[in-house]
C-alpha cells in the first residue's frame, strides 16, 4: 500500500489515487507487528500503566461461513470440542492476564466487547461461560458498562440473544451487508432476506438497547436504487446505529482473485453510493459520527462510557485480539489464510497457563507513533480533535507542529474545516474529508510502519 504524500512532479502524467486506501480501525495495523524475541512479561508491561479505565475485548475466531470480502482472523466452523477447548484456553489466558495486572491499584473496565469472527457462533451455554470469564476471571461488571456484541443473522437465535440481554449487552451489531439476495450472493454471503428480517425481529424482541446494522456498498451489480432499497429495509427497523462500509477486495479472501490495480470506475461507484447513503440517513434523522458510523439522533444513551480509545489501555483476550499499553501494542500471530488461521488457533488452545503471561508479537510505540495514533483516532471522527486535548497530552504541542505538511495538504484539498480560535478550537474534517477518511488515515502512517506493513509476508 502506497500513500500519497505530495503532488506528483509536473513531468509525470497524473495517476488515479483511490479514496479507498485502507480502513484504519486501529494504528498500527497488526501487519506491522513482529515476533518479539524477549517475550516481555505482562506484569512488567502493565506495572506502571493506569488501570482504572480499561477496555476489555474477547475474541471468538469462528464463523458459520466466511464472506467473500472477509479478511478477519476467523475459521469456518469448528470440529467437535474445539469451541470448548478454546474457552478453556481463554479462561487460562484471562487468569494469567488478571494476575499480571496485579492488585496494587484498582483494576476497572469501563467498556467491553465480544468480537470475532462471530461470537454468537457459540451456543447459549458457551456464551454464558464467555460472560463468566469476563466477569469472574477479569473482574468486569458487564451490567454496569457498555457491552457490544457482534452477531450474524444465522446465529442470532432467541436463546443466544436471551443470554446476551440478561448478561448486560447494551449493543448488538448485526452483519447484514445487503437486504438484496442477489447482492449477498455476489459478496459470497449466502443468506436470504427473509432470514435476515426474522433475525432482526428476534433482536428487537430481546430488547437490547442499541441495534446496529452493517451494510456494504460497492458490490457487483449494486445500483443507487438497490442501495436505497437496502437502506430503507434497514431503516424500517429503526436501528439506533448504522454502519456503511465500502467493499474492499483484499488478498487471500474469497473475492481476492479480483484484487489488482486501482479501478477508477469502481472508486467512483463507491464514492457515489457513499454520498447517496450518507445523505439518505441524514435526511432520516441520523447523525454522522465517522465515515462509517451513523447514529439515530433520538437514540437512547448507551450508558456511562469514560473510555478514550486514544489514551486508555485495552486488554484483548483470544488468539485474534490485540492489547494496548502506552509503550507496546501486542497480540498473537496474525494470518488471513485458512490453513494458517487453523494452525494459530490449534496452538492457542494447546498452550499452558504460563505461556499467557508473556507478550509474543507486537509493535513498540514511541512518542511519534503515539502522536500519530492520537491524531488518527481523533481526526477520523466527525467531532474532530480538540487542540487543547492534543496540547495537554503532548507537552503543549499542536498537531501542525508534528504533521504540518500532511495537514496543509488535507486543507488544500478541502478536507479540513477552518479552525476557529479559542479554548474550544478543534481540528475537524469537512464532509468531503470524512468521505476520504480511507485516504487520509494511511497518509498519516509513519515511514517505519509503512515499511513494516510492506514487508509483511501474507499468510
Amino acid at each position: 500500500m502506497t500513500a500519497v504524500t505530495g503532488p506528483l512532479p509536473r513531468t509525470e502524467p497524473a495517476r488515479h489515487v483511490s479514496p479507498y486506501q485502507s480502513y484504519v480501525y486501529a494504528y498500527p495495523h497488526k501487519t506491522a507487528y513482529r515476533k518479539m524475541a524477549d517475550r516481555p512479561r505482562l506484569r512488567t508491561l502493565w506495572a506502571t500503566e493506569p488501570k482504572d479505565t480499561l477496555s476489555l475485548y474477547l475474541h471468538i475466531p469462528f464463523c458459520e461461513v466466511r464472506c467473500g470480502f472477509c479478511n478477519l482472523f476467523t475459521r469456518i466452523g469448528a470440529p467437535d470440542g474445539l469451541t470448548g477447548a478454546y474457552l478453556d484456553a481463554l479462561e487460562r489466558q484471562a487468569t494469567a492476564v488478571r494476575d499480571a495486572l496485579g492488585d496494587s491499584e484498582p483494576v476497572r473496565f469501563a467498556t467491553a466487547a465480544f468480537g470475532g469472527g462471530t461470537p454468537t457462533f457459540l451456543t447459549a451455554a458457551e456464551l454464558e461461560r464467555l460472560c463468566d470469564i469476563a466477569e469472574h476471571r477479569m473482574g468486569a461488571d458487564l451490567r454496569a458498562v457498555p457491552l457490544s456484541v457482534e452477531a450474524s443473522p444465522a446465529t442470532a437465535s432467541a436463546d443466544r440473544l436471551e443470554v446476551l440481554a440478561a448478561r448486560g449487552t447494551t449493543r448488538l451489531s448485526l452483519g447484514v451487508q445487503s437486504f438484496d439476495d442477489t447482492e449477498a450472493r455476489a459478496a459470497v454471503r449466502p443468506q436470504r432476506r427473509a432470514d435476515v428480517e426474522a433475525a432482526l425481529g428476534r433482536v428487537r424482541d430481546a430488547r437490547i438497547p442499541v441495534l446496529n446494522i452493517d451494510l456494504i456498498y460497492g458490490i457487483d451489480g449494486q445500483t443507487d436504487a438497490s442501495w436505497l432499497r437496502s437502506l430503507d429495509a434497514a431503516l424500517a427497523w429503526r436501528p439506533e446505529e448504522l454502519y456503511l462500509y465500502p467493499l474492499y477486495i483484499r488478498p487471500l479472501t474469497g473475492l481476492g482473485r479480483r484484487a489488482g490495480d486501482a479501478d477508477p470506475a469502481w472508486d467512483a461507484q463507491r464514492l457515489r453510493l457513499y454520498r447517496v447513503g450518507r445523505d439518505h440517513l441524514l435526511a432520516h434523522g441520523y447523525e454522522q459520527q465517522s465515515m462509517r458510523m451513523f447514529r439515530r439522533a433520538d437514540a437512547p444513551p448507551q450508558g456511562t462510557d469514560d473510555y478514550a480509545c486514544q489514551t486508555d489501555g485495552m486488554i484483548g483476550l483470544g488468539c485474534g485480539a490485540r492489547s494496548y499499553t502506552a509503550g507496546l501494542h501486542y497480540s498473537f500471530d496474525y494470518a488471513v489464510g485458512m490453513h494458517e488461521i487453523r494452525s494459530i488457533i490449534d496452538d492457542y488452545v494447546s498452550r499452558p497457563a504460563a505461556d499467557f503471561a508473556h507478550a509474543e508479537y507486537g509493535r513498540p510505540m514511541d512518542a511519534d507513533e503515539a502522536r500519530r495514533r492520537h491524531l488518527l483516532q481523533s481526526l477520523l471522527q466527525a467531532e474532530g480533535l480538540p487542540l487543547a486535548d492534543y496540547a495537554g497530552r503532548f507537552d503543549g504541542r499542536a498537531p501542525a507542529d508534528d504533521f504540518g505538511p500532511e495537514l496543509a495538504r488535507f486543507a488544500s484539498l478541502g478536507w479540513l474545516e477552518p479552525v476557529e480560535p479559542g479554548a474550544s478550537a478543534t481540528l475537524r474534517l469537512t464532509p468531503e474529508g470524512l468521505a476520504h477518511s480511507d485516504a487520509i488515515g494511511p497518509e498519516l502512517f509513519s515511514p517505519a510502519v509503512r515499511a513494516a506493513m510492506a514487508a509483511y509476508e501474507r499468510k
